[in-house]
């Protein structure tokens, strides 16, 4: 598997920014676009793919939200944490429109208006995680570090308690 991995705007935008990261392309499967289905196809724990979801607040429109993957994201925790009374997922026919990303494949990075963004705070004990490049097929490997100072995301509890750690 030689064949050259075509550049996103995401990865663009990384090289301008002199961030380091690798593009690691994964099996696609139509019918199962989660998170947690990426991290078995790279082989990764899924606590280390994050997924981004795009919300709306009652007081600040639209944000982003990333995640990891195996987790529920708390909209309460959202909500308080973005400054908002309630949030709610952006409807999916509004998702292309909003940031030029289809379901599956929506990157925090290149979108076509910057949002506000909040990570989950258990990034803080990774040494690296997986978000999308902004393609399905292809996810973008970096520090968590990194990926907030190009995303502007401010580290906050977002996701419920997940009842078992994973024991792998």
């Amino acid at each position: 598997m030689n064949a050259k991995i075509e550049k996103t705007n995401a990865a663009r935008l990384l090289d301008r920014a002199r961030v380091p990261y690798t593009l690691v392309p994964y099996a696609v499967d139509d019918s199962d676009l989660s998170a947690t289905r990426v991290a078995s196809e790279l082989g990764e724990d899924p606590r280390n793919v994050f997924k981004t979801l795009v919300m709306r607040g009652d007081k600040t429109g639209l944000i982003a939200c990333l995640a990891p993957g195996n987790a529920d994201v708390d909209l309460k925790a959202v909500a308080k944490a973005s400054g908002n009374k309630k949030v709610e997922m952006l409807p999916l026919k509004e998702l292309f429109p909003a940031t030029g990303y289809i379901r599956g494949a929506c990157s925090p990075i290149g979108m076509k208006k910057t949002l506000p963004a909040w990570i989950d705070a258990s990034c803080a004990s990774l040494d690296h995680l997986f978000v999308s490049a902004g393609v399905r097929g292809l996810q973008l490997r970096l520090s968590p570090d990194d990926l907030i100072r190009v995303t502007g995301a401010i580290i906050s509890p977002l996701v419920h308690p997940l009842e078992v750690e994973s024991s792998e």
